[in-house]
């Protein structure tokens, strides 16, 4: 990797979508640091931990905004607009008939997706404005008087709220801007690089959590040090795990994400004219995490649902529900690892056609050695695809439930939100996919041709 990053440096095209890439995460960053009218900043600052968004799915969106969600700045609701269009155009592609001939049509296709995206998201930002607006002003959802909305009563409270709505709903249009900018003018990849600098700039937070974690834990909650503050070489024995951690982590996942199974393919000879074409061997990879990171995310977001309509309705946090789906609860973890192999099934099952991959084939006069072309292919592509997924899905439970079972093994001293399998996944994903898209556009600039 540091390799490929020296070789696109030294290419001058490369090198300015490059510092152009880093110049727009730069703006989002201050983006995210920028103050909007009627919010009580001031509170904010000193109720910086709010449990608020340390539970729920409010966790989720505050880590991958970089922690603007919790501090309520303009670019609070970050890339999820987004993401959400996007996921939901994508699983209607599939049920609406005009959407998926508008996926097959080529350029022109797609730009129209891209446009109604554009259109849902705005919608969603609009919504997810409201409901941002709707948790800072209410007392039970933030434990504090009066909440964090300034103007609540008479006219001042209505435009308090369209100040409000209009400023985020403007943060999330300008953040998916940002992103399409990166994409057209940068290396590539535009809303996942914004994803990837803010789970990075969560990193420096998350270790100086651990770090007061450590000094103020007692050992009468998860060691055995008699109630006194963890000894200081025991400090530096959990550092070092964690470190070893992290790395064994990122070679797994990497090595998991790239891992692929690789069906051999014949092609038939066929002469057109007096020329013969074909009788080439080739095979068809399928990745064996196919669905990537969305069947953490559509898991985690449904398990945290109980825990949100919680909050919203008061309920303490020392409730036995409250308690029994809260993210260090052994319940928990059991219930994602299970969510997470039903989503991985069920999103293969919508983005992964072998009978389309199957008469495809066919078409193009390649067979699988030993299969005959048609319905038994489809069966052994089937077949196939069933244990990959099933090792994709086992891979995916284990990279999401792993930290949470740290978490409880060590009383809440590790930060689980920063050590999630989807923050991980994005991270991997990201850099491999920005590696390979670098190298793609050094290899077309170094091709000569056919004219030397």
């Amino acid at each position: 990797m540091l390799k490929t990053l020296r070789n696109a440096w030294a290419i001058p095209e490369l090198r300015r979508k490059i510092l152009f890439t880093l110049f727009i995460v730069f703006l989002y960053r201050i983006g995210a640091a920028l103050p909007i009218p009627f919010i009580d900043y001031s509170t904010i600052n000193q109720y910086a931990n709010l449990g608020l968004f340390n539970e729920g799915i409010f966790s989720y969106l505050n880590i991958l905004s970089g922690y603007a969600f919790s501090s309520a700045t303009l670019l609070a609701l970050s890339v999820q607009p987004y993401i959400n269009a996007s996921i939901i155009i994508q699983l209607l592609t599939v049920a609406i008939p005009a959407l998926e001939r508008l996926s097959k049509n080529g350029e022109e296709g797609r730009k129209k997706i891209e446009k109604i995206t554009r259109y849902v998201t705005i919608g969603i930002a609009v919504i997810s404005a409201y409901g941002y607006y709707a948790v800072l002003g209410s007392e039970a959802m933030t434990g504090i008087p009066g909440g964090l909305i300034v103007y609540t009563e008479g006219f001042a409270k209505w435009f308090a709220m369209f100040v409000i709505i209009a400023c985020y709903t403007a943060g999330a249009c300008l953040v998916m801007w940002l992103g399409e900018k990166i994409d057209e003018q940068g290396i590539g990849n535009g809303i996942s690089m914004i994803l990837f600098a803010n789970i990075v700039s969560g990193l420096p937070s998350m270790f100086s959590q651990f770090h007061q974690n450590l000094q103020l834990k007692r050992a009468d909650d998860a060691l055995i040090f008699g109630g006194e503050v963890v000894p200081v070489w025991f400090q530096i024995i959990l550092w070092v795990a964690v470190i070893l951690v992290i790395v064994g982590s990122l070679v797994f996942v990497t090595y998991m994400t790239d891992a692929e199974r690789r069906i051999p393919v014949q092609y038939a000879k066929r002469t057109v004219g007096r020329k013969q074409y074909g009788g080439q061997s080739s095979n068809l990879p399928i990745k064996l995490n196919m669905s990537g990171v969305m069947p953490i995310i559509f898991a985690s977001t449904i398990i945290s649902l109980p825990i949100t309509i919680m909050q919203f309705a008061g309920v303490k946090q020392d409730n036995f529900f409250y308690k029994l789906l809260s993210t260090d609860s052994i319940v928990y973890a059991i219930l994602l690892f299970v969510l997470i192999i039903a989503f991985a099934y069920f999103y293969i099952s919508i983005s992964f056609n072998p009978v389309e991959v199957s008469n495809n084939l066919m078409q193009q006069g390649g067979s699988i050695p030993g299969i005959r072309p048609g319905r038994p292919t489809t069966v052994y592509i089937k077949k196939v695809l069933n244990k990959i997924i099933l090792m994709g899905a086992l891979f995916l439970g284990l990279v999401a439930c792993f930290p949470l079972i740290l978490n409880i093994v060590t009383g809440g001293l590790l930060n689980v939100i920063a050590f999630s399998g989807s923050t991980l996944l994005i991270v991997v994903g990201v850099i491999l996919e920005t590696v390979r898209e670098m190298e793609a556009q050094m290899t077309m600039r170094h091709y000569k041709g056919f004219l030397d």
